[in-house]
């Protein structure tokens, strides 16, 4: 499903990875940031997909609530456990939307 947006601007974080192993863990975890985001204050939508490459973008009103999404204290010790066990690379990248439109 595709994240209804409101009219830009509005930011997004792209967050692309290389998965090390298949710990049932990260799955449970990754369950649990979805929940966690969905509670912040200014998180607009997310939408993820995994081959070899796994890419979540996630959508923010302003910069202020990616900055409070990234010290949230869960999520903190989730980052921990992507860089020690999850994940054998990762680049995060945060964009303002400057024009977006969709189809159907």
């Amino acid at each position: 499903m595709l994240v209804k947006t409101p009219p830009p601007p509005y930011y997004a974080v792209i967050f692309s990875s290389l998965r090390a192993d298949d710990d049932p863990a990260y799955h449970e975890t990754a369950l649990r940031m979805v929940e966690l985001a969905s509670n912040q204050p200014g998180f607009l939508g997310m939408e993820s997909a995994r081959n070899e490459v796994g890419i979540t973008v996630s959508y923010w009103e302003n910069e202020e609530a990616i900055r409070q999404w990234k010290r949230q204290t869960e999520h903190l010790d989730a980052q921990q456990s992507g860089r020690k066990s999850w994940y054998s690379a990762y680049a995060v990248r945060v964009c303002r939307v400057e024009r977006a439109y969709e189809f159907g």
